[in-house]
């Protein structure tokens, strides 16, 4: 009897930070793949909150006991990373319109890069269609509330890096009068 392959896909990302829209493809991911490889890009162009090496610790704490996930940091080329993992598959995370536009245009370009790399797309839980990373952030840098946005152990670590940014002054209260 034929051994079976195992199927492994390669979800790539900043993930800075990790939230909920990321865990719910995840995991939906788990459910037509063997093994989810969270490919965490070191090159993206932006100017990341967190680095490479606390990105990768903060999803692995999210996936802590799941043998199906792995999580590392990555440089380069995807195209070029993800035979490297053992995956012809690259799994891909849409909310809008918007978001298939450049997606489309990655997924072209991969796979003149490298024809034998498939993209896989699937939808964001709808609950988790009007958030990213960038949102979050943003939100977060101004005082807003992220609770349920994002992984418990990535809202710990994403208050404390805003309060660090902040110098951990003490924001004032909206509602408090100016005693200045």
């Amino acid at each position: 009897m034929a051994q079976k392959l195992e199927r492994v896909a390669v979800y790539p990302g900043t993930f800075d930070p990790f939230t909920n829209g990321h865990l719910s493809l995840v995991r939906r991911g788990l459910e037509v793949f063997d093994k989810v490889i969270v490919g965490v890009a070191r090159d993206s162009g932006k100017n990341p909150l967190f680095s490479l090496e606390e990105r990768v610790e903060m999803i692995r704490e999210v996936f802590r006991g799941q043998l199906r996930v792995e999580v590392e940091g990555f440089s380069g080329l995807l195209v070029e990373y993800a035979p490297s993992k053992g995956s012809n598959t690259i799994l891909r995370g849409l909310r809008a319109v918007s978001d298939f536009e450049y997606e489309f245009q990655m997924a072209l370009m991969n796979r003149k890069l490298k024809p034998s790399i498939h993209t896989v797309f699937m939808m964001t839980d709808y609950r988790w269609l009007y958030i990213s990373s960038t949102i979050i952030k943003d939100v977060a840098r101004l005082g807003g509330d992220i609770e349920g946005l994002v992984p418990e152990s990535v809202l710990a670590r994403v208050t404390a890096r805003v309060d660090e940014m902040r110098g951990n002054a003490a924001m004032p209260d909206a509602g408090a009068p100016d005693r200045t």
